[in-house]
């Protein structure tokens, strides 16, 4: 473009913008998009600051509680369990993904994995399952529409005024024309980004990666942007206001309303997955071949026995050297946790491919794409989710089988089989509290900014392809604008 053609584009977008000025529905609605947009940033942050200070709390709590238990039989501990939560991640203050619906915590125990637990549309009123008022959603769903109520008459209102014919006969090109307002437009877009950018900047000193926030924020303007091409090209198609502000509200629920819930009930639709009674079924079904990790004489481990009598090279499990029933509670536990493993898994596997159908939609709706983008970029997709069950899993299956060894290793078998004879036996059948200090430090942290980013590669695409196209289809109507 030539200097001088910028300048006319240039001129172009003021005089939009004293148009605005003058436009007492322009002005409010742009000062209602970034007073939500500034409120939602504030709001957030303060929920995730005060939710990240007091998981950290919570889980400094459960460790504390757990060392501090008395002395007692080390199965015993073993239910006892523990907590493990997961601290938000920095840019979660501006789209706490699907946090709010997986829970942020899990109750670690023997014999069984549990769901995560806590989730805040869970704990909340009806109201709240409609949508958290959250900067990505202001600007994913609310956005769009402020600029619609801004921008509908770019076009249209020069040509339903009779303007139009002037401009163009005083050698302002169509494709200048609707530069000049598009700069306009990108403008708004900027001040609906300020917020945005200046919030997730302050999350650099929090730990998050540069490229993580530029991501994040360049995702954001694409989407924006091509809410503004949308904006231009139905209103140079169209020759009235009302032609051009009801083909875009429609355009709106269309994309923003209708199909993310289109994308979800396919991906659920082409990818069934078992609901929780009849895996519940299945889980247990597979557990009891593997026998009673509480019962030495199950038949289940019978061999386990016999390969124990041959290995220490004695005739029977009370000349063994160490405690027989820690030795199958942990032989169990080892069990169990593969075979908890493979459903975890299978489920995992399903809710992934049940969420990349989902992001297919991302092609044919950018609310779709920046949805799955923003997630992925700061930390709270499904993916950051699974990484954390499986930590939590080996956390737990690593903290129960620390305490059967202290059941094999410290506790004798004959105390351990009489501890119920009377109170002297029972308390015989302890071990010191010292053995307690066998929890690691749980920390869990979101993946790398480069990780993030090369999984928000195809998201990227889908925005830029839908922006190419939008130029392609301004750029065809601009040379035959009338």
């Amino acid at each position: 473009m030539s200097i001088n053609n910028f300048s006319k584009v240039v001129i172009v977008a003021k005089d939009e913008w004293r148009y605005w000025l003058r436009s007492k529905l322009a002005m409010t609605v742009l000062a209602i998009g970034l007073l939500l947009t500034l409120s939602s940033v504030v709001v957030t942050a303060i929920t995730m600051l005060k939710l990240s200070h007091d998981r950290h709390e919570l889980q400094s709590n459960a460790e504390q509680s757990f060392v501090e238990q008395p002395d007692r039989h080390p199965h015993r501990m073993v239910h006892y369990g523990h907590y493990a939560f997961r601290t938000p991640s920095p840019l979660s203050i501006l789209d706490p993904g699907i946090d709010a619906y997986t829970g942020n915590s899990i109750f670690l125990e023997g014999h069984r994995q549990n769901s995560a637990m806590f989730a805040d549309q869970r704990q909340g009123t009806a109201l709240t399952k409609l949508g958290s008022l959250t900067p990505a959603f202001i600007v994913q769903t609310l956005a769009p529409l402020l600029l619609i109520l801004i921008g509908y008459s770019s076009i249209s209102r020069e040509r339903e005024s009779q303007t139009l014919s002037y401009l163009l006969a005083q050698g302002t090109s169509g494709i200048t024309l609707i530069a000049g307002k598009g700069l306009a437009l990108l403008s708004v877009v900027g001040l609906i980004i300020a917020p945005l950018a200046v919030s997730a900047l302050f999350t650099l000193s929090a730990g998050e990666s540069l490229l993580a926030v530029a991501s994040f924020v360049v995702g954001y303007a694409l989407y924006l942007t091509v809410w503004v091409l949308l904006i231009l090209l139905a209103s140079s198609v169209l020759s009235k206001n009302s032609g051009s502000f009801t083909a875009l509200a429609f355009v709106w629920i269309l994309l923003c309303i209708v199909m993310p819930r289109v994308a979800s009930t396919t991906a659920s639709t082409a990818v069934p997955s078992a609901g929780k009674i009849e895996t519940d079924f299945a889980v247990k079904a597979e557990l009891r071949k593997l026998g009673d990790g509480h019962n030495t004489n199950d038949p289940a481990f019978k061999q386990f026995k016999q390969s124990l009598l041959k290995k220490y090279n004695v005739n029977s499990i009370d000349e063994l050297p160490v405690n027989f029933r820690g030795l199958v509670a942990s032989e169990s536990e080892a069990k169990q946790a593969n075979v908890l493993n493979q459903f975890a898994e299978q489920r995992m596997q399903s809710e992934l491919k049940q969420t990349q159908v989902s992001r297919y939609s991302g092609w044919v709706s950018p609310m779709v794409a920046i949805r799955s983008l923003s997630m992925i970029v700061v930390g709270t997709s499904i993916e950051t989710h699974h990484r954390f069950l499986r930590e939590t899993e080996q956390l737990r299956f690593d903290f129960v089988q620390g305490l059967n060894k202290i059941h094999i290793e410290e506790l004798d078998y004959k105390d351990d089989m009489n501890r119920n004879a009377d109170a002297a036996a029972t308390k015989k059948a302890r071990v010191s509290a010292q053995n307690w200090q066998i929890l690691q430090d749980f920390n869990f942290y979101v993946d790398s900014a480069d990780v993030r980013a090369q999984r928000s590669v195809p998201a990227f695409l889908q925005l830029l392809l839908w922006i190419v196209v939008l130029v392609g289809g301004i750029k065809f109507v601009g040379k035959r604008l009338l």
